[in-house]
């Protein structure tokens, strides 16, 4: 039987990525459609998907799959017609390419079998996953934002939101999305008479949550095809404004893709211009924060400084620690006050 899994370290693998002399495309792609035996369907891919040296995070479950990746640019054709090919549901699928790309976005491929792919907490059987709203293209998009009786939707969490979002769309502040779902349904409530338009990263969030708002009553649903991703790249090729601003946060090694110049973030620890997320380098912590280049040398890319000390210690110091240690949200929440609750930090601002 074949290893379907790794068994080299992080540290090798991310090394070895860095030594290709190859340039990667990265890609992301999701697809709503049944899968009867998931564990199947995973040992499949992934053996077909590591013959391809493609990397990534790839999550499937009886609902579907949700997919962001990396492939060598010479086999990214051959990956296309491997997927199109793998099931009649997956032919022709559209796959988001990266806007602003290094190739460096992923060096290992995880591929993973979960209850649901993307975790929505929803627990209702008469909730129709397929039942969602009208797609939006680029243009359509453009004119959505000038039309008064729309209301634009971030279905995004409030860390993504915060670097970049659509002309005055609207914040469902969440952690997850799990918890947007029916903070969304309350908070238009009194918007029930207008038009939703629901956006994400690449469509698989605001798809479902457009669903989701028609389950509950809402009849007016749009969610913007292919979500940020694609919406940037056709109006760029359409030569279309594009009305989204600052940057569009990703979820691998780059943290963000530049869509407009426009700084709209501040760096967490001193306030300044700032919208490059980063993880605090301590291993007691990896906190997500938004820290600016002054901030990441007089903190050592750390959170605060106790963090930064913490770090500089012996390692079996900085695992004794750690033992115990209850690690909390590990993500950086300004409208709570919350800078590092792993270790307690208060908010320095």
């Amino acid at each position: 039987m074949p290893v379907l899994h790794n068994r080299i370290s992080n540290e090798e693998l991310r090394a070895r990525m860095l030594a290709e002399t190859e340039p990667r495309t990265t890609i992301s792609f999701y697809k709503y459609f049944t899968i009867a035996d998931p564990k199947a369907t995973r040992d499949n891919l992934y053996k077909a998907f590591t013959e391809l040296n493609v990397f990534g995070r790839v999550y499937l479950a009886h609902e579907g799959i949700n997919a962001q990746i990396s492939v060598p640019q010479s086999k990214v054709e051959a990956f296309r017609t491997l997927l199109y090919g793998f099931d009649p549901a997956l032919d022709g699928l559209r796959l988001n390419i990266a806007l602003d790309d290094d190739g460096k976005s992923f060096w290992v491929l995880r591929m993973k079998v979960r209850d649901r792919i993307v975790a929505d907490g929803i627990d209702d059987p008469t909730f129709n996953a397929s039942d969602v709203g009208e797609y939006l293209k680029a243009a359509e998009v453009n004119a959505m934002l000038d039309d008064p009786d729309a209301v634009f939707i971030d279905m995004r969490n409030h860390y993504e939101y915060e670097v970049g979002h659509f002309e005055n769309a609207l914040e469902i502040p969440a952690d997850t999305f799990r918890e947007q779902l029916p903070k969304a349904v309350e908070m238009m409530q009194e918007h029930k008479d207008k038009k939703i338009v629901m956006y994400c990263t690449g469509g698989i969030r605001c798809e479902k949550a457009s669903a989701w708002m028609r389950h509950n009553g809402f009849n007016k649903v749009w969610h913007i095809e292919g979500g940020i991703i694609e919406y940037a790249r056709k109006a760029r090729e359409q030569g279309l404004p594009v009305r989204f601003v600052g940057k569009n946060f990703v979820f691998d090694e780059r943290m963000g893709e530049r869509i407009s110049d426009d700084v709209i973030a501040h760096c967490h620890q001193c306030g300044a211009p700032c919208d490059s997320h980063t993880n605090c380098k301590n291993d007691g912590c990896h906190l997500l924060f938004i820290q600016c280049p002054t901030c990441a040398e007089k903190f050592q890319g750390c959170c605060s400084e106790l963090c930064r000390d913490e770090s500089a210690l012996p390692e079996e110091e900085q695992r004794r620690r750690r033992a115990g240690r209850e690690n909390g949200n590990k993500i950086f929440n300004k409208s709570r006050g919350r800078l590092n609750t792993v270790l307690g930090i208060p908010d320095p601002q």
